[in-house]
């Protein structure tokens, strides 16, 4: 059968340089992708080897150069460097420029795009409720209506978009396991997370926001996930292509803002550490079947492919084979 998910890229900031990711987008549309999702970073998770670009400017220039692939921002904080305000009003424009391909993806914030003005991360259950709030300003903000609020975190004076999109926009919010996968059924059109295991994925985040939706009287959520691994054929290979993203994993990734302190932290647990801690494959075939055992277990309706690797372009160009093979 015919599969019904759209197959994306991801373009991620902490990675390539902006000027890079346009020419990735590009080539991606062009090699058949549906989706381009761009990820937002203040900062990259080495400070030696990442870069970090504004997304917005990126998501407009994506916008103004390709004609088919939806845009996703994947993931999108509206709660601490960015007003939720503000989000919106980016969002709108982007989809005006991209004529209503824009899907608007936000997240509760890392510690490493935050702390740097934020200090020290609150509490989930006050990243919760600044989500709550901050939806409640975004969805009728994006639909053209006019907001004010007294919310304890976001105080608004009356005010709309002077620019809101003329077309539906859905937003979905990032989720990692079950408490924000409650969230997202609740408050958001779908739920982004990433794939590791496909039946803790399921069981963790893709059921439990259906059964939130449901219980909230919402249609059922739309899936977007993301697959990170690495495309290389070697342990060295993989290390080159790992190096923007070593701390990533690291043990104090989940609360520690300084790049320079998570790339000390991978480079003292030693390469062979690193490497373990990401999936690594090493040719077109074996990705096709990672990808078709995510679509066979979850039906997502976008499945997105992260990938690491020393050449983005020729990896870009050798996984192409991915979304036309699952097609067939």
């Amino acid at each position: 059968m015919r599969s019904r998910t759209r197959f994306g890229w991801f373009l991620a900031h902490e990675e390539w340089q902006p000027e890079s990711l346009i020419r990735q987008g590009l080539l991606a549309e062009s090699a058949g992708f549906d989706a381009l999702l761009v990820s937002d970073h203040l900062q990259p998770w080495s400070d030696v080897d990442g870069a970090a670009g504004f997304s917005w400017a990126t998501l407009g220039a994506l916008a103004a150069s390709t004609r088919t692939a939806a845009l996703i921002s994947a993931a999108v904080c509206p709660l601490f460097r960015m007003h939720p305000v503000l989000v919106a009003q980016a969002a709108a424009t982007v989809n005006r420029l991209s004529e209503g391909r824009f899907e608007l993806g936000l997240g509760m914030g890392q510690a490493v795009n935050e702390q740097p003005l934020l200090g020290p991360l609150p509490p989930y259950r006050e990243r919760l409720e600044r989500t709550t709030e901050a939806m409640s300003l975004i969805r009728p903000l994006l639909q053209g209506e006019e907001v004010s609020s007294d919310l304890p975190h976001y105080p608004v004076s009356a005010m709309k978009l002077h620019s809101p999109s003329p077309w539906p926009m859905p937003v979905y919010l990032a989720a990692s396991g079950p408490r924000s996968a409650e969230a997202s059924g609740r408050l958001a059109d779908g739920v982004i997370t990433s794939v590791k295991d496909v039946a803790r994925t399921e069981r963790e985040v893709v059921d439990v926001a259906r059964k939130a939706a449901k219980a909230a009287g919402r249609r059922p959520p739309r899936v977007v996930l993301t697959c990170f691994l690495v495309f290389a054929r070697s342990d060295e290979e993989a290390w080159e292509a790992l190096r923007p993203w070593r701390g990533m994993r690291t043990p104090r990734r989940l609360w520690e803002g300084s790049p320079r302190r998570l790339r000390e932290d991978a480079d003292a647990m030693g390469s062979e550490s690193v490497l373990r801690r990401f999936p690594r494959y090493g040719d077109v075939a074996q990705v096709v079947e990672l990808c078709r055992t995510i679509v066979d277990g979850i039906a997502p309706d976008v499945l997105a492919l992260q990938v690491a690797a020393v050449d983005g372009a020729s990896a870009l160009e050798q996984l192409s084979e991915v979304p036309r093979r699952l097609r067939n």
